[in-house]
Formats: structure tokens, C-alpha cells, sequence
């Protein structure tokens, strides 16, 4: 693709909220790659985007002639930002069409659809990388750091929450499009619990809490609690809602503890230790995920946050349902 001396292009698939607000204006900040496309549904939502971003006539497209990203050489990765369950059409189409593709997360909304993904983009050769920004945030990496410190550690309970307060109808009330507040939320404490216990968890315990809003929420839990185990003996304990304010994440151990509250904001996050305050300056999470995976794509590296990064959060969130289901303790098949 020629991509070595130049910056990257990007094409950001589905122009919602994330992409207007946050993906948007980080490619404005990037280094490596720049926003040179989009695709969308919307023909007036493309028209706006081409002015804002000088996008040039033929960078806008269709999601119906999508495919036909496959001629364009300005567009080397595809970023998709649509509901969940529609991730894994759009993922194989683009790596069919020989583009590189960060999807957001949660990756899908079944691990088969996850290994289809995969699957795709392995047999196409291009890069597959999964959204998930906090692996760039200082404070998240101050704390897997401190994870691995002998003077605090090792860190065996681990608390979180990630809730929003939620009065409308959209995709994330709509079951077939993957909406719920787990898939939603939750899976930023579970993806971070497994980052600081340096392992995946083995079984999973999870009940749903009740529907103070049942008709917003027909088709969806309100909310619901898990605890995850992990082979050293670490627990996470974790809530996701849809009908109250929670945002923290806490490490204990012996020694001492670390707690980062808000912990999965995008602009500011506060952080703490029983050693004193955490102080790191302000980052644009977004344009550091995509300056890495540019990174990787130059390099010939892995992502850092590849699909099975993905796939394995997928899993436990399957697991984490069967449980709520049964009522019984799981064993996460991996």
C-alpha cells in the first residue's frame, strides 16, 4: 500500500456518537495515520464529515458499496464503530477488501462471531485490533504496572463499576444489536481485572439485578453483578447498570492498594494508591490507540490489543450470562 513514508488512512465506519465526538477529533491529533474516509448510511452525515474533514467525493461511501474500499489506495485501515452485533459483517468485509480494521468493543456478540472475524483478517493478512483506549491511558498502565510490585502486591480483591444512568430507547436497549449494560460497560472492569491479575479468570458467578425501568428495559438486563476467579487466588468482584452513576476500580492486596476513580473516562481519570496520589498528565487515549496500530501496521508487529483480546472478553461476558442464567457458578470454556 505504499503506507511507509506517508500517513495512514483511515476510514471510520458508522458516524454515531463515539466517532463524532471522540474518534473524529483524535485523528486530528494523530501521527501516523490521518482520517481520509468515511462509510455510512447517512448520505447528509457523510456531506457534513467531507466538509469538516476536507474528505475528498470519492472517500465517502455507501455501506452498500462498502466493497468497493477494496480499489482505493488512500484508505489503508477501516475503523468500525457501528453497535456490536454488526461488527462482524463489516470486520470481514473490510479485511476481504485487503484493509487493515480496528473494531470497537466489545469485538462482537458471540465468540463465534469473534473467530469468524479472525479468522477473516488472518486468511486476508491484514492487522485486526480491538478498541480498547485504556491500554494507552497512563494511569491504567501506572496500574498494571503496580500489579507487578512486590511492595504492594500481589493484589488479590478487585472491586469495579462502570454504570450510566440511560432514559431512551437506542441500540443499547436492543437486544439484537447487542445492546445491556454488560456488553456496554461492564466489559471495561472486566477487561481491566484481567490486566492487573496477569491471567484470565477460570469461573464466573453473575446475577442480574432488578428492572426498576422495565419497559425501557424489555429486551436487556438493568443491570447486573459478577465475580470472576482467577488461578492465583485474585477475585473481581464488578457491576454494570443502566440506571446509576458508577465509575471506579480498585486493586487490594496485603501491602497496599490502588484505586482509580473515575477509572474508564476518556478525559479524566483520577488516580490513588495507599502510597500517595497518582499525577500524570492528560492524554488523548483515542489517537494513541490509533498511532499505535499504525505503528504495528508500518512495523510488521502485532496490535497490542489484538482480536483475542477481544474473543477472550467475549467469552467470559458468555459465561458470565450463563451464569446469570442458571444461577450456577460457570467454568469460562476458553
Amino acid at each position: 500500500m505504499g503506507c511507509q513514508k506517508r500517513k495512514l488512512g483511515i476510514a471510520l465506519l458508522g458516524l454515531g456518537q463515539y466517532a463524532t465526538e471522540w474518534l473524529g477529533p483524535a485523528l486530528r491529533k494523530t501521527e501516523l495515520c490521518s482520517l481520509v474516509g468515511v462509510i455510512t448510511g447517512n448520505a447528509e452525515k457523510a456531506k457534513e464529515w467531507s466538509i469538516a474533514y476536507h474528505l475528498a467525493p470519492q472517500n465517502l461511501y455507501d455501506y452498500d458499496e462498502f466493497d468497493d474500499v477494496a480499489t482505493n489506495e488512500e484508505i489503508d485501515v477501516v475503523y468500525v464503530v457501528t453497535p456490536p452485533a454488526l461488527h462482524v459483517d463489516f470486520v470481514i468485509r473490510a479485511a476481504n477488501a485487503g484493509k487493515h480494521v480496528i473494531c470497537e468493543k466489545p469485538m462482537a456478540t458471540t465468540v463465534v462471531d469473534c473467530d469468524r472475524m479472525i479468522a477473516a483478517c488472518r486468511a486476508a493478512k491484514v492487522q485486526l485490533g480491538i478498541g480498547y483506549r485504556l491500554h494507552f491511558d497512563p494511569y491504567h498502565r501506572e496500574m498494571a504496572r503496580l500489579s507487578h510490585n512486590e511492595e504492594l502486591g500481589p493484589f488479590t480483591k478487585i472491586t469495579g463499576a462502570f454504570s450510566v444512568v440511560l432514559d431512551q430507547r437506542g441500540f443499547r436497549t436492543n437486544v439484537a444489536l447487542g445492546g445491556g449494560p454488560l456488553l456496554d460497560t461492564g466489559i471495561y472492569p472486566l477487561h481491566s481485572a484481567c490486566v492487573v491479575a496477569h491471567a484470565n479468570p477460570s469461573h464466573v458467578t453473575a446475577f442480574r439485578g432488578p428492572k426498576l425501568k422495565p419497559t425501557l428495559f424489555d429486551e436487556v438486563e438493568e443491570s447486573i453483578s459478577w465475580s470472576m476467579e482467577f488461578p492465583n487466588g485474585a477475585r473481581c468482584d464488578a457491576t454494570a447498570s443502566f440506571n446509576q452513576e458508577q465509575n471506579y476500580f480498585r486493586i487490594e492486596g496485603d501491602k497496599g492498594w490502588v484505586e482509580l476513580k473515575p477509572a474508564f473516562s476518556a478525559e479524566r481519570i483520577f488516580g490513588a494508591t495507599s502510597q500517595g496520589v497518582l499525577n500524570h498528565p492528560p492524554v488523548n487515549q483515542q489517537a494513541l490507540l490509533m498511532d499505535d496500530f499504525a505503528d504495528c501496521i508500518r512495523t510488521g508487529r502485532q496490535s497490542t490489543v489484538p482480536g483475542e483480546l477481544g474473543r477472550r472478553d467475549i467469552q467470559i461476558i458468555s459465561s458470565i450470562y450463563e451464569s446469570a442464567d442458571s444461577g450456577k457458578r460457570v467454568r469460562i470454556p476458553y
